[in-house]
């Protein structure tokens, strides 16, 4: 087994779409980012990326290549899986948190949970999303941005 920490987060600004696990909220501002800004998955990519030894997101979908500009970051995901499958491991279990003021995110953490296990080959029992508010602190508080962490455990194929 191998574990592997992941943290994002993105501004939030109107004229953008809020994307967070791979669901499109209404809401009347989105994640800025060079891709859909969906800090939740980048927040997972990232974890586990590290715990396969391979590095970060940065590294492996650069906000400098046009190829990844608007891709949706469930193609980070499956790129991510197949990274992880030529090194022999696979994603056994995902827990995340997302951060902001709102909207509440209690109707959309079943279609984020599906999507992620959907995403990374993992059964819908080992992926959890939790939601929190920063209680009003900081650029999150104020509805400036949103925040993401996830912690991956990945298995020996």
């Amino acid at each position: 087994m191998r574990v592997g920490i992941g943290y994002d987060i993105h501004a939030l600004r109107k004229g953008r779409k809020l994307v967070l696990g791979g669901v499109t909220i209404p809401h009347s501002k989105g994640l800025f980012g060079h891709s859909d800004g969906d800090a939740l998955f980048h927040a997972v990519v990232d974890a586990a990326l590290g715990a396969g030894g391979l590095g970060d997101i940065g590294e492996h979908f650069s906000d400098r290549e046009k190829r990844w500009k608007g891709v949706s970051s469930l193609v980070f995901a499956r790129e991510t899986v197949s990274l992880l499958k030529k090194k022999k491991l696979r994603v056994f279990q995902i827990d995340s948190i997302v951060v902001l003021e709102g909207p509440k995110l209690s109707p959309y953490k079943k279609a984020m949970r599906d999507n992620m296990a959907r995403a990374f080959g993992v059964d819908l029992s080992r992926v959890n999303v939790k939601a929190k508010t920063n209680e009003g602190f900081g650029a999150i508080g104020k509805g400036q941005a949103v925040a993401a962490s996830a912690v991956v455990l990945l298995e020996k194929l």
